[in-house]
């Protein structure tokens, strides 16, 4: 074969940084992750329950593309309670394997090769290849530290052309727990509403905020419902990851023509899922916060932690990973994550595995353990003291 039958899109698309890092963990026993984000909870009984119940009752046919819809009525019902936005069930939701399949969808349903598509770095590592994969153009717009890793209208702005046509968001955010404040939120709007950009905005960790903080969506600002594709899931709030269940809400034209993208390409989301996801909505949210306050718990440990080390740590706002500052050591975050892991067996993810201004930092995720956080810790500060004394 005289030239490589790998399309050039997918062939410039680097591996997953934190996959690369993995596949090293996976060589190792008895390590300590602080690197996967997922939640150490269980899916609640009555939820698994109720996907028992469906397949004892044969439930295992194919539902609409659309999905099921008293699945799809229970999503419109809690979005307008948690998001403050109204959809119709029939036409306004859609039902995905996952956040990470909406996202492809919107996408796909609203590029032409070309176009391009701003989002707020450090970010979720698929962006940037999502974007190459639907011929889009990735434009990374960097936040700050300093900032609380919050998204600056200036540096948006700054960032705009006239081939600009989609801004992603990501608040609470991974990997850095970063929030964005109201009043950024409606400066955003606004030059969203100027340059006539869609928004796509993935809230996955929206009931996961801290310290009594409100969640805000930019859908339910004025002008935006109808240029938003909400993103939304079950994996982090309610300990769903392995189900692959999440949905898009937005105006019927754009479900249309994410529906049309899905039924050719995955016609819909596997029944037991729905079913499941369902009884989540419907009696699963109480079981919401007993989560949320222990990993506010966790992260109050952590983030002391990383400081009583010297490596200066935010006090995330949301989601389960705190973003320290490793720069103190003298390593890059590929030689402080890789030296950790070979002498201490304790894994975190290099911070340039989520854009390159992530280099200086690692991300840790701390839904884990409380006893497991600790010993972590113990050998991370180990860790520091010999970098300290060898340098």
């Amino acid at each position: 074969m005289n030239r490589s039958p790998v399309a050039a899109h997918v062939r410039a698309i680097p591996r997953s940084g934190i996959r690369d890092f993995f596949e090293v963990v996976q060589t190792m026993h008895d390590v300590i992750s602080l690197g996967i984000g997922e939640p150490d909870f269980v899916t609640p009984w009555h939820i698994r329950e109720a996907a028992i119940y469906s397949l004892e009752k044969g439930r295992t046919g194919y539902t609409s593309n659309l999905g099921l819809p008293k699945l799809r009525t229970a999503i419109a019902g809690y979005v307008a309670q948690h998001f403050r936005v109204s959809y119709a069930a029939p036409t306004e939701v859609l039902v995905t394997v996952g956040v990470s399949e909406a996202i492809d969808l919107a996408l796909r349903a609203l590029l032409d090769p070309g176009d391009e598509v701003l989002y707020h770095e450090p970010c979720y590592v698929s962006y940037s290849p999502s974007i190459a994969l639907a011929h889009g153009v990735p434009v990374p717009v960097p936040t700050r530290a300093e900032d609380g890793f919050a998204l600056r209208a200036e540096a948006l702005a700054a960032r705009i052309t006239p081939r600009s046509k989609v801004l992603m968001l990501n608040f609470p955010t991974n990997p850095t727990g970063g929030i964005l404040p109201l009043g950024e939120l409606e400066a955003i709007a606004a030059l969203c509403r100027r340059h006539d950009l869609i928004v796509l905005t993935d809230e996955i960790y929206s009931e996961l905020i801290y310290d009594g903080t409100p969640h805000h969506s930019i859908a339910s600002l004025p002008g935006m419902r109808e240029r938003t594709v909400l993103l939304h899931g079950f994996s982090k709030a309610f300990a769903m990851t392995g189900w692959r269940i999440g949905y898009a809400c937005a105006p019927a034209e754009l479900i249309e023509a994410m529906m049309k993208i899905h039924q050719y390409g995955i016609l819909c989301a596997s029944i037991t899922s729905q079913e499941a996801a369902t009884e989540a909505l419907v009696r699963g949210t109480p079981g919401i916060e007993p989560m949320r306050r222990d990993y506010e718990a966790r992260r109050n440990y952590v983030v002391k932690a990383f400081n009583d080390l010297g490596l200066p740590c935010l006090r995330p706002r949301g989601a389960f990973y705190v973003f320290p500052d490793i720069r103190p050591t003298g390593r890059t975050s590929q030689e402080f994550a890789l030296g950790l892991l070979k002498e201490k067996k304790v894994a975190v993810v290099p911070g340039p595995a989520f854009g390159a201004c992530g280099e200086g930092f690692v991300r840790a995720c701390y839904a884990t353990s409380l006893p497991q956080l600790k010993e972590a810790m113990r050998l991370i500060g180990e860790f520091c003291k010999e970098l300290r004394v060898g340098s």
